[in-house]
């Protein structure tokens, strides 16, 4: 485990992938965050997406022109924002973050293969059940999306006989 944990800020230096999964339900082709380099609790997070034309999207978005679809740039703000709320969230293994609403969306730039999103989330809103986080994602440097993102946070639903 390559974290690093500062007691004073609660800031947490990075997170490999395997510890993102132990955060995120999402998998491949599903899992759109490749690694945390920053995190201060209930406060900020900084996370990095690798976009290589392996992404299945690509292939029809579009031929010949891959660009990243904007709902997947948002939901990899969403994921980055999830590793946030259920670092501290109490029994995470029985809940899960739904994606409630967007406000304030805008694409900037085209995102496509070889890109590395950085993708810096804040919590502006945090309640038992809700919550609201401002978001911003670069590429090398430069501005590419921003959104508010609301959530909510639910029960797992169990299959029955599990």
């Amino acid at each position: 485990m390559k974290s690093e944990v500062n007691a004073m800020s609660k800031t947490v230096s990075s997170l490999e992938i395997q510890e993102i999964m132990d955060f995120l339900p999402h998998r491949y082709p599903f899992l759109l965050v490749d690694r945390i380099l920053e995190y201060e609790e209930n406060q900020r997070i900084v996370g990095i997406k690798n976009v290589t034309i392996n992404e299945p999207f690509f292939a029809g978005h579009f031929p010949g022109v891959p660009i990243m679809p904007g709902v997947l740039i948002l939901e990899s703000m969403a994921q980055v924002g999830g590793v946030l709320v259920f670092k501290t969230l109490p029994e995470r293994e029985n809940k899960l973050v739904f994606f409630m609403g967007v406000e304030n969306a805008r694409f900037r730039k085209p995102v496509v293969p070889g890109d590395q999103l950085r993708i810096e989330m804040l919590v502006t809103r945090i309640r038992t059940r809700m919550g609201k986080l401002s978001g911003k994602a670069y590429v090398e440097g430069q501005l590419v999306a921003e959104a508010d993102i609301m959530f909510s946070m639910v029960d797992r639903q169990r299959p029955a006989g599990s």
